[in-house]
């Protein structure tokens, strides 16, 4: 019975996960909702900004946060082992989704395009942010980044396979795609509201800072293979690999991103 609850559960963050993904494109891209990054503002500049830097934070904080191995050996005390990567997805879903639904328009145009060509091509480049966070994801290990393998061997009473570091297609030529795509959707605004800029550089300095923790720990994990991974693969900017990494690395854990 704790088995099927532990894999309802994980079901339940994951299916949580994509409602929320659906809801941050339209948040985010200005369409289909009431209340977007750009939509008029309700409240005063400074109680916005209050508001709008506290849900910064408080998502900042949680993201990361529960992402260090010392919160996930201390939360290990309390629930399944199985069950700590779904409850980070179900933790990091209430954050997000928090943020936008109490998020608050500023008003104030940074920069408004109106020429058809610039629209299409700045709706191209965000759709292709999104493709590129999905596929990132897909290359690295999907259902074990949002919990359903764990839960799910955990439910047939297998142990997890080992994970082994790779370096696949993408990830030979940056070593965080996924975060570059996320980074290329939250600029490509075809308006930039002030609302919508202060997200955007919130976001960005949250995935700088957050990946010098990321990283730290794949050095401790990994060792010299993920220093000479660092060495060999740009961090955001992607560039053509060197023979090394084409041949790819294979070592003892895969190079997937922990928050």
């Amino acid at each position: 019975m704790k088995k099927t609850l532990i894999l309802i559960y994980g079901v339940i963050a994951y299916l949580m996960f994509m409602a929320v993904i659906t809801y941050a494109m339209g948040f985010i891209g200005n369409f289909g909702l009431s209340n977007t990054l750009d939509s008029l503002p309700n409240r005063p500049l400074m109680e916005a900004l209050f508001i709008n830097l506290g849900l910064l934070t408080l998502f900042a904080v949680q993201h990361s946060g529960m992402a260090r191995k010392g919160f996930k050996t201390w939360i290990k005390k309390y629930i399944s082992s199985a069950a700590e990567r779904s409850t980070y997805v179900m933790m990091s879903n209430l954050a997000f989704l928090s943020l936008m639904v109490f998020w608050e328009p500023i008003g104030g145009v940074i920069w408004h395009v109106e020429s058809q060509l610039g629209i299409t091509a700045l709706i191209s480049l965000y759709m292709m942010g999104w493709s590129l966070v999905f596929i990132s994801s897909f290359l690295i290990n999907h259902f074990n980044l949002f919990g359903l393998q764990q839960v799910w061997y955990n439910f047939k009473g297998k142990s997890m396979p080992g994970s082994k570091f790779t370096t696949p297609s993408l990830y030979r030529y940056v070593r965080h795609p996924l975060y570059v795509g996320f980074i290329i959707l939250m600029w490509s605004a075809t308006t930039m509201t002030v609302a919508h800029l202060l997200f955007a550089v919130g976001a960005t300095l949250y995935i700088l800072v957050g990946i010098q923790f990321e990283e730290k720990d794949l050095k401790e994990e990994l060792g010299e293979a993920y220093t000479a991974y660092q060495q060999s693969v740009p961090m955001i900017i992607p560039r053509v690999p060197n023979k090394k990494v084409q041949q790819g690395q294979t070592q003892n854990k895969s190079a997937e991103p922990s928050s």
